[in-house]
């Protein structure tokens, strides 16, 4: 039987159906769980997609960190379940702290949207397998809320423990300290983002790549990460 990857939905949800979508691409069985529900129906692994959870009401993914299914994802993540969250699951993972620092809004105050380039700084995660150290790809990036902000103890051990997964490159589109736009926990197994790569999963429908070609699915490698992690 092949490996069962699930993605949560909450109120305002946007890209659930995309990252269901990206699983099934990369050859995965894509499973559809609802933030009240606090079974995980016995999925491998665990997607937070993008959103406007709970219309980003307190700050963006404050109510969902107390949803049902996190409190049954909280304890499978830190049993070792790979956990992907993905612009508004960044911000539940980081408000869970299951990811340390937070996210606030953008340094110019406005909504983004952009193919942004990223440098791949950790190859050794769950989602990150797939990709080489210091490659280069592009993916859809949307937000008002994605500068990621820590204390600078907490900043100086994310970069001693290559903890950093993803940097911006050539514009930081958002304030986000030391570039940063992707980090991971000390198991590697959570790993929260900013940028989208289940918008970058087929050709013809993602950005130009890093390279300037038209491929446009630079975000696969996430979801086939996880596949070869999960076998291993």
């Amino acid at each position: 039987m092949g490996a069962r990857i699930g993605v949560v939905t909450f109120p305002g949800s946007l890209d659930d159906r995309d990252a269901l979508r990206a699983v099934g691409l990369a050859g995965a069985e894509p499973v559809s769980l609802w933030h009240a529900d606090g079974d995980l129906h016995g999925v491998d692994a665990v997607i937070l997609p993008g959103g406007f959870s709970y219309g980003d009401y307190l700050r963006a993914g404050a109510i969902s960190r107390f949803s049902p299914v996190m409190d049954t994802l909280i304890g499978a993540a830190e049993g070792g379940l790979p956990v992907l969250g993905i612009c508004n699951g960044f911000q539940i993972l980081c408000e869970s702290h299951l990811l340390p620092g937070a996210m606030i809004k953008n340094n110019h105050r406005t909504f983004i949207c952009r193919d942004q380039v990223l440098s791949v700084e950790n190859t050794s995660t769950a989602w990150t397998n797939a990709f080489t150290k210091g490659q280069r790809i592009t993916v859809p990036l949307k937000n008002q809320d994605g500068q990621y902000v820590a204390d600078e103890r907490t900043l100086d051990e994310l970069e001693a423990e290559g903890r950093v997964v993803f940097r911006y490159r050539d514009w930081n589109p958002n304030g986000s300290r030391r570039d940063i736009a992707g980090v991971t926990n000390a198991a590697g197994n959570v790993v929260g983002l900013m940028p989208h790569p289940e918008h970058a999963t087929e050709p013809g429908f993602g950005p130009d790549t890093a390279d300037g070609s038209r491929a446009g699915v630079d975000g696969l490698g996430f979801f086939t990460s996880v596949l070869t992690a999960l076998i291993h």
